[in-house]
């Protein structure tokens, strides 16, 4: 797979549907890549993925020819750098909710002059650029690794502009659930909200207006279908958890009919 293949396209304008997996399982990951998603997002902020896990599941979606996406934990700007040097071709950060957060996601995910990440890919360099000098690799890491700023509350909606236009901010991505958790006031998780749809498009207007890219969770691929329409770009449908629970249901329920 080309080096930075998830960056490219969605700077090209594509819109690239990915899976989300949560189980902390390499094989798991890799078996979905497999099927032809061109991105995997391992979660390690509500995941099962710890440091050991997610080295190997870069590696394994790596070899299945699958750009490696790690949410990282709430305030975890330190796992930023790693999981880049892991291999990783782009970070979601959960809850930039001030351009301040979104400086130091910005800061630890770019080397200068647009942040202040430190030197030391030795994976992500054999995993993705092994015939590359290090200036160059460094020069071309900071365009071809994303960094995505989670919106997902209140508090970032108001100043989601300043956050989409922060320097080394390639991305704004939705965490609907959250989003419509906080706008209700934590008395609902309802995701087609009239609130939380105003949100959506919010948000993804302010990625246009900064020539950011849009992207959002989505529980299913109607939802994700749904979403690209409306002009996101990078789209997740659904996580393995789920997806297994559903084939599971389907097939007790077979077996039983």
């Amino acid at each position: 797979m080309p080096a930075f293949a998830l960056a490219r396209r969605l700077r090209a304008g594509e819109t690239v549907f990915g899976a989300w997996c949560m189980l902390g399982s390499p094989v798991v990951a890799e078996t979905i890549a497999r099927e032809g998603f061109p991105a995997v997002v391992l979660d390690a902020q509500h995941g099962l993925w710890d440091v050991a896990s997610l080295i190997a599941g870069i590696g394994a979606l790596d070899h299945a020819e699958s750009a490696p996406v790690v949410r990282v934990p709430l305030n975890d700007f330190a796992l930023v750098s790693r999981a880049l040097d892991f291999g990783a071709e782009a970070i979601i950060a959960p809850m930039i909710n001030s351009p301040a957060d979104a400086l130091r996601l910005a800061s630890a995910a770019k080397y200068p002059p647009l942040g202040e990440r430190s030197w030391g890919p030795l994976r992500a360099m054999a995993l993705q650029s092994p015939r590359t000098a290090p200036v160059d690799y460094m020069r071309e890491a900071n365009d071809g690794t994303l960094a995505f700023a989670m919106v997902e509350t209140a508090t970032a909606l108001a100043c989601v502009d300043t956050i989409a236009s922060t320097p080394g901010i390639d991305g704004l991505f939705v965490g609907p659930y959250d989003l419509a958790t906080a706008l209700s006031g934590g008395s609902a998780q309802d995701v087609q909200a009239a609130q939380v749809e105003q949100a959506i498009d919010t948000i993804r207007a302010a990625a246009k207006k900064a020539d950011k890219i849009p992207g959002i969770y989505c529980r299913d691929a109607e939802s994700a279908v749904a979403m690209a329409k409306r002009g996101y770009r990078f789209v997740i449908a659904g996580n393995d958890q789920t997806t297994l629970r559903s084939a599971t249901v389907a097939q007790l329920k077979a077996l039983k009919s």
